[in-house]
């Protein structure tokens, strides 16, 4: 059985870069600043407040292309197939399978390949692990990280 990190949040607005990207995000704050679970990227599943569970590829980090080492750490949540406003949603983000590290690219461009490669993958990946698998989640404080086993 596969282990999922659970992260619980207010969707909260950020710098728009990733809808200028093309790929907008839901950006939950992160409690844990320090790093426990480490920067990367993942594919998951965010669960809504209407019970309905979309795939989505997760990015948890401080966004090195544009701000370093310095950046806060968010989990941002780019939801595959959907469309729609989700500042103030409450989501809960099970995060199943580290695709990559974060990295710091030299351009734009570099990053939407990177993008499209991610989402590719855990498309592919949601794909192979339905949402009707996913263990409860449980009770959490907000932005903090919790693992669990599927």
């Amino acid at each position: 059985m596969p282990e999922y990190f659970v992260v619980r949040g207010t969707v909260e607005p950020g710098d728009q870069r990733g809808r200028e990207l093309g790929f907008p995000t839901a950006n939950i704050a992160l409690r844990d600043q320090a790093g426990s679970l480490g920067d990367g990227v993942w594919a998951g599943w965010a669960g809504r407040a209407d019970g309905s569970r979309v795939p989505a590829a997760i990015s948890v980090g401080r966004r090195p292309t544009y701000y370093g080492a310095d950046g806060y750490r968010l989990l941002e949540a780019h939801l595959l197939d959907f469309s729609g406003d989700l500042y103030g949603e409450t989501l809960v983000v099970w995060l199943g399978s580290h695709l990559r590290d974060q990295e710091k690219y030299s351009s734009a461009e570099d990053l939407i390949t990177a993008l499209k490669n991610d989402i590719a993958a855990a498309a592919q990946w949601t794909a192979d692990h339905p949402a009707a698998a996913l263990p409860e989640p449980g009770e959490s404080a907000p932005g903090e990280v919790r693992r669990i086993a599927g």
